[in-house]
């Protein structure tokens, strides 16, 4: 069988806001880290522990503007996605390869309050295939209500 599967759920917290770049032929990427936790009763003291892994996550496109939009540090988000391996030169030129989360679909399931962005909660599922919100899309501030 030649069949493969790359499927990656993460559940976890924002652990800053999203960096979003957009590029001269209009597309646009969104980069985040999300941490997710796992707890465990460690056997030579008895207490519980936490370990946290932290995941680059990729948004490109539609889900992109989402994230710009809507997703800030200390969001609760569920992702799907794959991994996905690049390799680049850094500024000194060294070669770096790192292994990143592209993100297929997203939910944002709460915000820290105070975090309010100018849309309301999104808790729908966000995918490569949905169209993008007219409510998300930027606006010019003289067309806003407030």
């Amino acid at each position: 069988m030649n069949q493969s599967v790359n499927k990656v759920i993460l559940l976890g917290n924002l652990g800053r806001d999203p960096e979003i770049r957009h590029f001269e032929n209009g597309g646009v990427v969104a980069s985040f880290s999300l941490a997710t936790s796992e707890s465990f009763m460690d056997s030579h003291t008895g207490e519980r522990r936490e370990i946290t892994d932290w995941h680059d996550i990729v948004a490109w496109r539609g889900l992109a503007l989402v994230a710009e939009k809507v997703l800030v540090k200390g969001a609760r988000v569920y992702v799907e996605g794959r991994l996905k391996k690049r390799s680049y030169q850094d500024k000194e030129g060294q070669s770096k390869t790192v292994i990143e989360v592209v993100a297929e679909e997203l939910v944002v399931l709460s915000r820290p309050e105070g975090k309010n962005p100018l849309v309301p909660p999104y808790s729908e599922v966000i995918s490569e295939q949905t169209k993008v919100p007219d409510s998300l899309i930027e606006k010019d501030d003289d067309t806003l209500p407030f």
